[in-house]
């Protein structure tokens, strides 16, 4: 099977265009890494051409002979859809975990994404936190999460309560709240750090001044992750707009009735 008719490429492609048409992903920024079922590259296996191997930058032991689909550096997401063998790639992971090398994509030359040690970093986190159920990491530029970072403390709580109280739906969504980042350098092995870390409670790290940094199962949870914590900044960003304080809100009590009739536990901390 040739690569671009896979049902999962087609997926991978999808929420690199509906991210480009949210607005999140202006000129080369953000990036996308989905980690493939042993199946999938059994499908499109015969299609590889390796490259020669590159050190990743840190090493991911759990990830060793795992095959990642990963947007390119520099290259942009609105030419996901339009030009996919020159904007992604499919790389491979050494035995050790500690190389890479591209084995289809990427036909005019470049590499992945710069910040392929913070995505690797992250979904060994995930592997290992869920099972590896998580399959898919995705970083983008929502504007209205990245205005929050400017005017809230960069606090999990203050972050958590004010994204969850924007919208009922967000406790459900994410009722393991979010982790913030303080501004980092993007692209190196210290923002890496700091997100895994937060990686191994939270599904979704906020950096400041930049974007957000999203885990989830699958493309359209992923996705609607990502959607679900910006539509709530929007919001946020509206109320704010419109007055200095909250008239009426969601209490803590509200929220863990909610969490009770939609079986979902909301951590303590960030109701009292």
């Amino acid at each position: 099977m040739k690569v671009l008719d896979a049902e999962f490429v087609k997926g991978y492609i999808r929420m690199a265009n509906d991210g480009w048409e949210q607005g999140w992903h202006e000129r080369n920024g953000g990036n996308l890494t989905y980690r493939m079922k042993p199946e999938e590259v059994e499908q499109v296996k015969e299609n590889f051409t390796p490259k020669e191997w590159t050190p990743i930058g840190t090493s991911v032991p759990k990830l060793a002979g795992e095959y990642f689909m990963a947007t390119g550096s520099g290259k942009y997401f609105r030419n996901v859809i339009i030009k996919p063998e020159d904007s992604f790639a499919i790389i491979e992971i050494d035995d050790k975990g500690e190389n890479y090398r591209i084995v289809w994509g990427l036909v005019n030359g470049g590499r992945p994404t710069s910040e392929l040690p913070s995505h690797l970093m992250n979904h060994e986190v995930k592997v290992i936190a869920t099972g590896g159920k998580h399959r898919v990491i995705y970083h983008a530029h929502p504007a209205n999460v990245i205005a929050m970072t400017f005017v809230l403390p960069l606090e999990d709580k203050v972050f958590t309560r004010e994204l969850w109280e924007m919208a009922t739906e967000c406790p459900v969504v994410f009722p393991d709240g979010v982790g913030v980042v303080p501004w980092m350098v993007p692209g190196g092995r210290d923002i890496a750090v700091a997100t895994s870390e937060l990686m191994k409670k939270y599904d979704v790290a906020i950096w400041a001044h930049h974007g957000i940094f999203v885990s989830g199962e699958d493309f359209d949870l992923t996705f609607g992750l990502m959607h679900t914590v910006e539509k709530s900044a929007e919001i946020f960003v509206k109320v704010r707009s419109m007055a200095d304080a909250k008239r009426q809100t969601i209490t803590s009590q509200d929220f863990r009735d909610l969490a009770k009739d939609f079986k979902v536990t909301l951590p303590e901390e960030f109701l009292d």
